[in-house]
């Protein structure tokens, strides 16, 4: 009876967990999204014959509610070949490129 009760509330408390989670990082997510289009579109304007494929990697901080830093990191296999990083106000839908 124990294992019939547990598997009937155990998909409620995942998808409860889920929700939450998503909830939880909505400005990460966004703030990548709006990167990530518009980094694709730079990179599709550069034509460039290159040998090595340079492969982008993102990662988000929330900094509030509004904000994020999303930091752009290009690879070459395990080479670091250029990072930049952007502050992104996802109400605004703004992205402001940090120059360092």
């Amino acid at each position: 009876m124990k294992k019939l009760i547990a598997f009937i509330l155990f998909p409620f408390l995942i998808i409860q967990i889920g929700t939450e989670a998503n909830e939880n990082f909505s400005v990460e997510i966004e703030a990548l999204t709006l990167v990530m289009e518009q980094y694709k579109e730079d990179t599709e304007s550069k034509i460039e014959l290159d040998v090595n494929e340079k492969t982008p990697s993102y990662f988000a901080l929330k900094q509030d509610e509004c904000n994020a830093t999303v930091e752009v990191t290009e690879k070459t296999g395990l080479e670091i070949v250029n990072t930049e990083s952007f502050d992104v106000n996802v109400c605004k839908k703004e992205i402001y490129k940090i120059i360092n």
